[in-house]
């Protein structure tokens, strides 16, 4: 049987044997109602971590945007945020859809300055545009590669949001790895933002969840708008010993990842005739791009890879995406790149 190597998403992680059985001897209670213990004790360790003081689980990493949005905008506002990010490009348009929102994106490869969020601003007194009220950061982000947005810029975007009267939100979901690569704690990378998600399901490995962090009227609005959306939960507490188990043994693993995805890249890189830069590769991501004068494209490499065992995702048309986790080893992301450069000079 073919070897079957899986780096699509972190989000494809099996529950290990340890966080199964923490799940099984979680204590539970209603968390509509506030009774699930441990839910309100993962709500509580995050807003801590976070230096926020409250906290609120969610079922998904899009749902807490959805529900940040929500909390933070009104209908036919304007976000700004990071070129190709998440909010934009992987949420189903659920901006639009579910806030009534529409999204201006600046800036390139994940990052975008405070002048450029300035010169976005639309000026509230003309009558025919959107008012803009929130700034949103993705950090990590997804679509430039993983790379970790540099605190400087993000506390002056922030302090340039305090200026402009705009809220602040933090799309954290892999601010676990930021963390990791820059050696800042979670809480100093949350601190300049009014709100903040983090995810438990992709770089620490649970089966399921994310959280909103900030004051205790945001997340008391937030609580109602994941009401109105279908997120409240009953007996949670089986999700919410997975990300306590994670916290406690995952996130320390994490510079694995990251040295798995180095490993990936630089193989691939020496091999094979890809455009991949290798300064992207700060985190577990790994995006590289198909020249145009190669005859095979991103969805036909994937498909020859996953005939091989290797499972990538088109990104686009010819954009490729990687991603390490928990459940591949340095072995098998040197193999994975070794199938790919096969592919490449056989197909390509």
């Amino acid at each position: 049987m073919t070897e079957r190597i899986d780096l699509r998403s972190d989000t494809v992680t099996q529950p290990t044997n340890a966080m199964r059985a923490a799940m099984a001897a979680a204590p539970v209670g209603d968390d509509q109602y506030g009774e699930d213990p441990s839910t309100n004790r993962l709500q509580a360790r995050c807003a801590e971590l976070l230096g926020k003081e409250a906290a609120v689980w969610l079922p998904t990493g899009t749902m807490a945007n959805q529900v940040a949005l929500r909390t933070l905008t009104r209908p036919g506002d304007e976000v700004i945020a990071s070129r190709e990010s998440h909010a934009a490009w992987h949420e189903v348009g659920g901006a639009a859809a579910n806030a009534g929102v529409q999204i201006h994106e600046i800036g390139e490869r994940g990052r975008f300055s405070a002048d450029e969020l300035r010169a976005a601003v639309k000026p509230r007194n003309f009558p025919i545009f959107p008012t803009t009220t929130l700034v949103e950061v993705e950090n990590t982000h997804n679509r430039a590669g993983g790379v970790v947005v540099p605190q400087a810029d993000v506390l002056q975007i922030c302090a340039a949001a305090r200026e402009l009267g705009l809220a602040t939100f933090l799309d954290g979901a892999r601010l676990w790895n930021a963390s990791a690569a820059s050696g800042r704690a979670v809480g100093e990378l949350a601190a300049p933002f009014d709100l903040v998600a983090v995810a438990f399901s992709k770089g620490l490995g649970a089966p399921g969840g994310s959280l909103l962090a900030g004051s205790k009227a945001l997340i008391a609005a937030a609580t109602r708008h994941r009401q109105r959306l279908g997120g409240a939960m009953r007996q949670n507490g089986i999700f919410a010993a997975a990300a306590l188990h994670a916290l406690d043994l995952h996130v320390a693993r994490l510079p694995d990842d990251h040295a798995n995805a180095r490993a990936f890249a630089e193989a691939l890189a020496a091999s094979a005739p890809v455009q991949l830069d290798l300064a992207t590769v700060q985190t577990n991501i790994v995006v590289f791009h198909l020249p145009a004068a190669l005859a095979i494209d991103a969805p036909t490499l994937s498909t020859s890879a996953r005939a091989r065992g290797i499972l990538v995702n088109a990104f686009g048309p010819r954009t490729v995406r990687a991603v390490t986790h928990l459940d591949v080893t340095r072995e098998q992301c040197e193999r994975a790149a070794a199938v790919l450069a096969e592919i490449l000079a056989k197909e390509g």
